[in-house]
């Protein structure tokens, strides 16, 4: 499961650290004390002109619902429940800045990213996954090429051509990896931000794998 995960994304990380990661995030979701409240709306940014980018700082009047896109019911909250759990262990493990957890799910305007789960300043609900986007966004293409990226220096990575998606000015390191389901098809991403250089270490890279292959089983239908 880990090795096939590490081919898949084509990261590079110990396997045994990713192991020991699962053992912990398996733990830490059997004590139903760390179980979270699932979020079923949430505030949003402004969009810039043509929708492309956030304006940091200024939020929309209205939050975003999932139900827009989700059913209420009972199995779907119980996923939102683990989903966010799994979001408070990785922030218990890592103190990361920025988390959030997103399903590529198809919607009138075509296929796009839904983020489910996240903690940290209010970003935009959802990405369309499409070439056009993926311009500009890492999450979108991660997405669409089922390829992890690391970024311990968002700065040099801008300047030297990289395409990203400016939401909080402050982030100087993300993560952004896969999802897969069963058959290899990538159905996901998770994106980790960091207000400092260098956050994403081998360590932290191993307990953000070990999350991804957990996620998939928690997912909404």
């Amino acid at each position: 499961m880990v090795s096939s995960y590490l081919t898949q994304s084509a990261l590079n990380t110990e396997p045994a650290d990713v192991e020991l990661a699962l053992s912990q995030l398996d733990a830490f979701l059997q004590d139903q004390n760390n179980w979270q409240d699932a979020v079923w709306s949430y505030r949003i940014p402004e969009l810039g002109e043509g929708g492309a980018c956030s304006l940091f700082g200024h939020l929309q009047d209205e939050p975003f619902e999932l139900t827009s896109l989700l059913s209420q019911d009972q199995q779907t909250s119980q996923a939102l429940v683990k989903l966010q759990s799994i979001v408070a262990f990785v922030q218990s493990k890592t103190n990361v800045d920025w988390f959030g957890i997103y399903q590529t799910r198809d919607t009138s305007q075509g296929a796009q990213l839904l983020k489910l789960a996240y903690l940290g300043a209010p970003s935009r609900p959802l990405f369309p996954v499409n070439e056009q986007f993926a311009a500009t966004s890492n999450n979108v293409q991660v997405a669409m090429s089922g390829r992890g990226r690391v970024i311990n220096d968002v700065p040099a990575y801008v300047s030297n051509g990289g395409e990203y998606y400016t939401c909080d000015p402050k982030v100087q390191a993300e993560a952004c990896l896969p999802l897969f389901d069963n058959a290899n098809n990538c159905i996901g991403i998770i994106d980790a931000e960091a207000f400092s250089k260098d956050f994403f270490t081998p360590s932290v890279l191993a307990l953000l794998i070990a999350v991804c292959i957990k996620i998939p089983q928690y997912l909404p239908e």
